[in-house]
């Protein structure tokens, strides 16, 4: 009886060092930061307007393909190797489109002289491996090696971004909402000019210029909310198109500027748009891309 009881020990000591063990492993796996923006440079290796200019220049990507890419600088990766926290950063960041999966990465490790491009599953065929290993080798790294970093991750990225911006993806969410807007907008145009100077003289001979106003900005706001989907657009436009329609053809050339003044209140909220932070968004990665060094 005593036997079994200290191999029983034995192994619940054994499997508390190894649970230990781990612990202590995972606390000195260096962290990962929180993505705020497209580059992100922890060894202050790059000026404010430097990081500010590929900052833009994926920006402008982003909007104009869909897909994202972002840049991370670290001292060092230890005790991981380069691929290994290249991997951890991504399932964390998300980069890329869900579904499209349209994301990059490229990190590079300073202390380490190690860099690596992290590709997602959706740009692995245009951004293969060897392609990817080749802009390490014969773009990035020389650079690097001279000691012109900004060049090198300059140069790098104008070299994947052409690769990326030859393979055909899902056009962005963006041009789409802006596309629509831009069909919904028109069609409030025409609908508007049409309410307001012609159908507009025939009601106010029925029921007089107020009360004709009243109806044809009330109907012009209504076609605004079904076509742009905004209750706030359309209670202006709808304002909007009262008073046009309650001064039209008051004083000589009155019915001309009246309807410009519509035109130019429709564009201005139609256009209107937020901005917000940078985040990714749910794209996944299966381990695709290469690494180098220095």
């Amino acid at each position: 009886m005593i036997v079994p009881s200290l191999r029983r020990s034995e192994w619940l000591a054994g499997l508390f060092l190894l649970f230990v063990a781990g612990w202590v492993a995972a606390q000195t796996l260096q962290p990962i930061p929180a993505l705020s923006s497209r580059v992100t440079d922890l060894t202050a290796t790059l000026s404010a307007d430097q990081r500010s200019r590929l900052e833009e220049k994926l920006a402008a990507f982003e909007r104009q393909k869909g897909a994202q890419v972002a840049v991370l600088i670290v001292p060092t990766v230890k005790p991981e190797t380069i691929p290994e926290y290249a991997l951890r950063v991504v399932e964390s960041w998300k980069l890329g489109r869900k579904g499209v999966d349209d994301g990059v990465l490229l990190l590079i490790a300073k202390e380490d002289r190690k860099l690596r491009i992290e590709v997602g599953y959706g740009l692995e065929g245009a951004l293969n491996d060897a392609t990817a290993k080749r802009i390490i080798s014969e773009t990035i790294s020389p650079r690097f090696k001279q000691g012109d970093f900004y060049g090198g991750i300059e140069s790098g990225l104008e070299t994947m971004l052409k690769v990326i911006g030859g393979e055909s993806l899902p056009e962005p969410e963006q041009q789409r909402d802006a596309k629509n807007s831009d069909d919904g907008l028109d069609t409030l145009l025409l609908v508007g000019f049409v309410l307001v100077f012609v159908v507009g003289g025939i009601v106010r001979a029925i029921f007089g210029r107020f009360l004709a106003a009243g109806i044809i900005g009330g109907v012009v706001g209504i076609v605004a909310s079904l076509l742009l989907s905004s209750m706030l657009i359309a209670i202006v436009v709808g304002v909007i198109a009262f008073l046009v329609s309650l001064f039209n053809g008051m004083g000589g050339g009155g019915g001309r500027g009246g309807g410009g003044g519509w035109s130019s209140g429709a564009s201005s909220w139609g256009g209107s748009s937020g901005g917000g932070g940078f985040s990714g968004g749910g794209g996944s990665f299966g381990g695709g891309g290469a690494s180098g060094d220095w």
